[in-house]
């Protein structure tokens, strides 16, 4: 449940850690002041009004009643009226005002006479009511005489800072937060295999280190990645000279038994570099262009041999987005070679889902011990215990189409088939 309540992101956490605090000191502030300050001044103002309607009692008593009338509205801030009646329910408030009703009853009940006093239009005035031997007091005594408005006031104030304060923090807190939500956009695009930029140095101190950190990570695995790329393409490279000249030495020898299993090793070795050579096109700078993903699987079907293999393409939307239109035909196609090798029906379903893609593969070859789902993605793996480079297996078709989902930020998962075989799925971002 608290988890919940609180904020998902940053700058939401941040304001209520800022924010929080505050509010709780100002309903500390308000509730000391209304012990307090509110009741000291609710207390003195009640007892002023009491001691001037008692100057107005006396005065009535007195047989003064004009000139307690005159009193009352020039210097007492009163409206005074005398009746012949008596109060029938003395001692009483129609209405509760906490501390000023408290206060003002209290001081009242010093004057030892019935009395009634309503609060309930503050904004005309408090009237009092108060019961002499054979007449009935009116007095309507003006608001200012009995609530400062300056201690609300005071409650506004502190409010209205308040709610100034978060917003210049929340403004202050998302420009901390800017180089943060850039650093996670410029991470996301490198963890697609996108070409994205250093991140400039801007903010809090542990912002930049933060900055600086990626920077130099992003630096060490281009680094990395250049290597195998270059090393790889040397060694596939520098193996094919003298290879060409094996098959040389190899048409010269009369043994044929011998000759042929010469050539097969070869044919083997030139296999296996193409293979290398097949991966490291993939770790190759390919420009981002935009693309339709049912084109490229369509154009990767033309291949097949109608005669031989079944295929069916379902189309549920068309997925425009954009990638290295190269690179993931080279993935789609070793899918498609690895299922019609195996198996004579295909079924492929190209859908949209909430922020991707789903392309799925069916076949009905002999499919994948699922303890081996994740050993296919390893380089050099091969379910063939002959591992005969000639059959195409030279371990790395499956390895190379994963590195390629996953560069284009997306994922490639294995399960069975419902036509009896394998099913794979591939997941892409649009």
């Amino acid at each position: 449940m608290f988890k919940k309540i609180i904020p998902s992101t940053l700058i939401g956490r941040s304001i209520i850690i800022i924010f929080v605090p505050i509010i709780i000191l100002v309903l500390l502030t308000a509730t000391v002041f209304y012990q307090t300050s509110w009741n000291i001044i609710s207390k003195r103002l009640a007892e002023s009004v009491v001691a001037d309607i008692n100057v107005l009692v006396k005065l009535i008593e007195e047989d003064l009643k004009s000139y307690a009338v005159n009193i009352a509205r020039e210097d007492f801030k009163m409206k005074l009226i005398i009746r012949k009646e008596k109060i029938t329910d003395p001692f009483t408030s129609n209405v509760n005002r906490g501390i000023l009703s408290k206060r003002l009853k209290q001081s009242l009940e010093n004057l030892n006479k019935p009395f009634y006093y309503d609060l309930s239009d503050l904004e005309s005035g408090v009237l009092i009511t108060i019961q002499l031997n054979e007449e009935l007091l009116i007095i309507n005594v003006d608001k200012d005489r009995l609530y400062s408005e300056t201690a609300f006031v005071f409650l506004l104030w502190m409010i209205f800072a308040s709610l100034i304060l978060l917003i210049m923090s929340y403004f202050l807190m998302n420009k901390q937060l800017k180089p943060l939500k850039r650093l996670a956009i410029i991470a996301e695009t490198f963890g697609r295999g996108l070409d994205a930029p250093e991140i400039r140095g801007v903010g809090a101190h542990e912002i930049r280190q933060t900055s600086q950190a990626f920077n130099q990570m992003r630096t060490r695995i281009k680094r990395f990645l250049k290597q195998r790329t270059d090393m790889l393409a040397g060694v596939s490279h520098d193996l094919r000279t003298p290879l060409t000249r094996m098959k040389l030495q190899v048409s010269l020898i009369k043994d044929e038994k011998a000759k042929s299993e010469l050539e097969l090793d070869i044919s083997e070795m030139t296999a296996m570099l193409d293979s290398y050579v097949s991966f490291v096109k993939t770790e190759s700078p390919e420009p981002i262009e935009n693309i339709i993903i049912n084109d490229i699987v369509k154009d990767c079907l033309k291949k097949l041999d109608n005669s031989e293999i079944k295929f069916e393409i379902k189309e549920r939307n068309l997925i425009k987005t954009s990638g290295r239109p190269l690179q993931l035909k080279r993935a789609f196609q070793n899918i498609i070679d690895n299922s019609q090798r195996y198996a004579n029906k295909i079924k492929i379903e190209i859908s949209a889902e909430n922020d991707g893609c789903a392309i799925e593969i069916n076949d009905n070859g002999q499919g994948i011990p699922k303890e081996n789902f994740e050993d296919v993605f390893k380089p050099f793996f091969t379910l063939d215990p002959s591992r005969n480079k000639l059959k195409g297996e030279s371990g790395l078709g499956l390895t190379i189409t994963r590195d390629i989902i996953r560069s284009h930020g997306g994922e490639i998962k294995l399960d069975k088939s419902e036509l009896g075989g394998l099913k794979l799925l591939v997941l892409l971002p649009i």
